[in-house]
């Protein structure tokens, strides 16, 4: 009798440990087959709070430590190195935009970047919606692109001086979305910015020009003499009138092309980043139609496809839930037209699966907080089908096509239960994240969250 029971306690140890043995073999393959499988768990740091709509964040490159909350609606906030946020804002330029719509709005203040020697010299450089110009020319259109630089109060270095503004891109919009919105100097001391492509749908409509692809109609994005809508720009701010232009853009000694552009070919190039690591990768979210959304690795002079491409579909502006058979792959120019890194499917796509309304670009992570996290592609989208429930990922920014997986957080394990407007990044490396529950500029259930581990 002792025997037996020995026996079957044995036999019953063997078998659970088969079963183990099964199920995490079982586990580990589902894992390596999926590519947005829920990676390492993390958490989220409330920052700031009460704001209307914040779109980014950047710190003063000054040993204050502070951090400097872009709110869309025209207002930028100083979080203190205390972590307290001050209670008058650094500026106010609700007064120099556009009128917001509560309900839905992409124009706004939505891009700042601080000149590399801020500590000396004081600038920094804002890009905000004004409204459309007033000449006639321009009749109907939604707003004027503004890029300007300021500089701090000589008497207050929580405070702007307003009056010093000195405007650099001045440009009229066609409509109210698809701006762009990003300020950024690169490792090489100019600055960057992107534009989208002027907003309605397919690159057509008022404001949108005609390109080399004849076959699709418009557009701005393809086109690089009319203007510099659907392209990342690079201009030197240290010198010219109001800007130079650097020797080596893309497209010094075209004649006729704008030489401030440095990419071409985007839809909504609304959040981009330089890697503080590396080998300083220029990478950028642009947001698809309603097939793909894309997140692709910047390089000087690239084309990357729209509106002849959606990801890596042919766009077809005839139906822009078909696509056509064939489309070029190659523009008029020679430049070869890129595939994305990254490529999500949209939740309006026939094919089914997507969970993105829009991506949204984010930052490579090069802080401590999250050691595992350490030189991973950390974006996001801003929803999966209009309500608020973004999801965040991480990518492995290596190769042509990144592998990526969702990022679940501790106390938000399905999603963030609210829109994610855009993502930031400190001096050391660390990535925040713009909330709000409001699809549009209203309200005070902005948020700031810092990823920190669980």
């Amino acid at each position: 009798m002792k025997n037996k029971n020995s026996k079957n306690a044995n036999f019953r140890t063997l078998a659970y440990a088969l079963i183990c043995i099964y199920l995490l073999v079982a586990a580990s393959c589902k894992k390596s087959n999926s590519n947005n499988s829920a990676s390492q768990i993390t958490n989220l740091q409330l920052v700031a709070q009460g704001l209307v709509s914040p779109v980014t964040l950047a710190e003063s490159p000054d040993s204050t430590h502070r951090l400097f909350i872009l709110d869309q609606t025209g207002k930028i906030w100083i979080v203190g190195a205390d972590g307290q946020m001050l209670t008058q804002p650094f500026i106010d330029l609700s007064s120099k935009m556009v009128t917001l719509e509560p309900n839905y709005d992409e124009r706004g203040l939505l891009g700042i970047a601080f000149h590399p020697s801020f500590k000396t010299n004081g600038k920094f450089y804002l890009f905000y919606t004004a409204p459309p110009p007033n000449n006639g020319t321009n009749s109907g259109w939604s707003s004027t692109t503004t890029i300007s630089e300021f500089k701090v109060s000589a008497s207050n270095p929580n405070m702007a001086d307003v009056s010093s503004e000195r405007v650099l891109i001045s440009a009229p919009h066609p409509y109210l979305n698809h701006n762009g919105g990003t300020l950024a100097f690169g490792p090489d001391g100019y600055l960057y910015f992107s534009i989208g492509d002027g907003g309605n749908a397919d690159d057509v409509g008022m404001g949108h020009v005609d390109d080399w692809y004849s076959v699709n109609a418009g557009g701005n994005a393809q086109n690089i003499y009319a203007n510099l809508m659907g392209k990342v720009s690079r201009i030197d701010v240290n010198s010219g009138a109001p800007y130079n232009i650097p020797a080596d853009n893309p497209f010094v000694g075209r004649a006729g092309a704008r030489q401030e552009i440095y990419a071409y070919g985007f839809r909504n190039p609304y959040r981009f980043s330089f890697d503080m690591g590396g080998s300083h990768q220029l990478i950028l979210g642009d947001a698809g139609q309603s097939l793909y959304e894309e997140i692709n690795l910047v390089t000087s002079g690239g084309n990357y496809g729209w509106n002849v491409r959606e990801g890596t579909a042919c766009f077809n502006t005839d139906s822009d839930l078909l696509t056509r058979t064939s489309c070029p792959t190659t523009d008029t120019i020679g430049h070869p037209l890129v595939d994305p890194v990254i490529q999500l499917v949209n939740f309006a796509n026939p094919i089914g699966g997507g969970l993105a309304t829009v991506i949204v670009g984010g930052n490579v992570y090069r802080g401590t907080a999250v050691k595992s996290m350490q030189g991973k592609y950390v974006f996001g989208i801003y929803s999966q089908d209009g309500k608020a429930n973004a999801r965040i990922y991480s990518a492995n920014p290596s190769g042509s096509s990144w592998a990526y997986n969702e990022i679940a957080l501790k106390d938000l394990p399905n999603n963030l239960g609210q829109f994610l407007k855009g993502f930031g990044q400190d001096l050391s490396g660390e990535i925040y994240l713009m909330t709000t529950m409001q699809g549009g500029p209203q309200g005070t259930t902005g948020k700031v969250y810092k990823l920190v581990s669980q």
